[in-house]
């Protein structure tokens, strides 16, 4: 197998899902973090689109997450991905959600005003409901850890960070998720998907720009 490395920054939702695949397999690879605010030239011309995670692959380069997640679980034994073609297809259609849950739950934790709040927690609930909906076993659908839990953990971790920081519970109303968030969150190779100094990084990039969050914290 040719080696793997991983580009991004240390903040990256998309990158930890990669991540936590290959630390879930035990997969030797390589990290490297770069400054958004300042994308070395290499990196642009690796990247087509400017944006992060990239993986190379021996001197192939791959971009988009869920493409380089897939990929990653593809080659290296014990895939996760399931081999029915329905249930493949649908974990797809899940991972593809959880992007989006990704950015609202982004927009919610940057938003400077109690209004642009209100606005994104409200659609980022909405989401979270319809989840709540489909979640079906021990895991997201079963009692395997699929890709889907993989793209689903870097939401369901930062929210058990807000809690903690903020005081904020936005499953509380939702025992699925929130089960499942409790089992995720406690596998090593969930903790050990982000830099050791995320969270105080995280907290401090909030406060940075003003975000609602921290306002009265």
């Amino acid at each position: 197998m040719q080696t793997i490395e991983l580009i991004s920054f240390k903040l990256c939702p998309f990158v930890q899902r990669s991540v936590i695949t290959l630390l879930k397999k035990g997969v030797d690879f390589k990290i490297t973090y770069i400054d958004l605010a300042n994308k070395p030239d290499w990196f642009l011309q690796l990247s087509p689109l400017g944006k992060v995670p990239v993986v190379k692959y021996g001197d192939q380069v791959l971009f988009e997450s869920a493409v380089i997640n897939e990929f990653l679980d593809e080659i290296t034994p014990d895939q996760i991905m399931p081999i029915d073609a329905l249930q493949k297809a649908k974990d797809r259609g899940w991972i593809e959600y959880s992007s989006q849950i990704i950015m609202d739950q982004y927009r919610m934790t940057v938003a400077k005003t109690a209004e642009d709040y209100e606005t994104h927690s409200g659609a980022l609930n909405q989401k979270l409901q319809r989840l709540e909906m489909v979640v079906n076993g021990e895991y997201f659908s079963g009692d395997k850890f699929s890709l889907v839990d993989a793209a689903i953990a870097p939401v369901l971790s930062k929210f058990a960070m807000l809690q903690r920081y903020y005081q904020v519970d936005f499953l509380s109303e939702l025992p699925k998720l929130a089960a499942l968030t409790t089992k995720l969150v406690n596998f090593d190779f969930v903790k050990k998907s982000v830099v050791d100094d995320f969270e105080p990084l995280f907290d401090q990039y909030l406060r940075d720009n003003g975000s609602y969050l921290t306002q009265s914290k």
